[in-house]
């Protein structure tokens, strides 16, 4: 099994925004040395509890602070931007970072709707261009457009020895359609969806086989342990869903005494059924067998906690325990 980090550069309450990218570089680093495949970095938009707008901004710095892991986003944002630009920014990263970057592309506002205008005017209208927009970013990389076409005249440069790998987002059997239909790798973000996501990953795979599932995992020394560190994520997204708060990451003493409603703890178990919550062998045992039900061999883990070390701390004893022999 091959594991993988997404990294959302969540915000805690008592930490800025400059300390929660400095923890994502830091995190890069370590998924780096640990041989985790990929780090993936997300886009939002104007959300006070994420860190990071602009992915590729982000990954020129990991990219320099790294050696072997692949680095992407997770992902761009695609109907907020020209394919062409798109190829441009991807293009120079795998300049500078040889056969190393991952071109994530999705669908979603990242953000309020006021932000989506604010980024891209009529956001609803490229959603419906995506399709087409997911064409054109791929006759950019791979300088595929017809000779007679206008954009055959240009060139998304500098133009690297390895284009950037392109891959399909999604969370929906309509996402796994597309992406089958052009013939791209499929990331499913299990972690987001409601959805029947090993139908849906099985109905791509029957046409591809390069897919990557995405879980919300936490891990610490002991279940305990682990169970607190994941309250105070539980308790952020309960908050978001109400609109209260801070919108940043609350600790695990706000999480203890906060008083959860019946309706809360029943949203909470809902949560509970798709993460992935342990100690180490836990989290080995529930990732091999979410691993039987989806039958794909590359795992990306977000984990979201109010301590940084607490974080980097769990990804160290996930890879201990299921990298260490890779």
């Amino acid at each position: 099994m091959r594991l993988s980090i997404l990294d959302q550069a969540p915000i805690s309450n008592d930490k800025t925004a400059n300390e929660a990218l400095a923890a994502s570089i830091k995190l890069a680093q370590t998924g780096d040395d640990l041989g985790y495949t990929r780090y993936w970095i997300a886009e939002h938009h104007d959300l006070p509890g994420l860190a990071c707008p602009a992915p590729d901004l982000m990954l020129g710095i990991i990219g320099a602070k790294t050696n072997c892991i692949r680095i992407g986003a997770g992902a761009v944002l695609l109907p907020h931007y020209k394919p062409f630009n798109v190829a441009e920014r991807y293009n120079m990263l795998a300049t500078l970072f040889s056969d190393r970057i991952d071109l994530g592309i999705g669908r979603a506002p990242g953000g309020s709707a006021e932000a989506s205008i604010a980024l891209s005017g009529d956001f609803l209208k490229q959603v419906n261009q995506f399709s087409d927009s997911i064409d054109e970013v791929l006759q950019f990389l791979h300088k595929s457009f017809p000779k007679d076409h206008m954009y055959s005249k240009i060139k998304p440069s500098p133009v690297p020895t390895y284009s950037p790998e392109p891959w399909l987002l999604g969370t929906s059997e309509k996402s796994a359609i597309l992406a089958a239909e052009k013939g791209l790798p499929y990331a499913y973000g299990h972690f987001i969806s409601d959805a029947d996501g090993p139908s849906i990953v099985k109905q791509y795979t029957k046409k591809h086989s390069e897919t990557i599932v995405t879980v919300s995992a936490v891990c610490a020394e002991t279940t305990e342990k682990a169970n607190e560190l994941a309250l105070s994520s539980q308790l952020w997204s309960v908050l978001r869903a109400k609109g209260e708060g801070s919108g940043r990451i609350p600790s695990v003493e706000e999480a203890k005494a906060y008083s959860f409603s019946d309706e809360e703890k029943e949203t909470i178990r809902k949560m509970e059924r798709k993460m992935i919550i342990g100690d180490p062998k836990e989290v080995k045992q529930q990732l091999e067998q979410l691993q039987l039900l989806y039958q794909v061999d590359e795992f990306m883990l977000v984990t979201i906690t109010h301590s940084y070390e607490a974080r980097q701390k769990s990804y160290e004893l996930i890879a201990k325990e299921m990298l260490a022999d890779n």
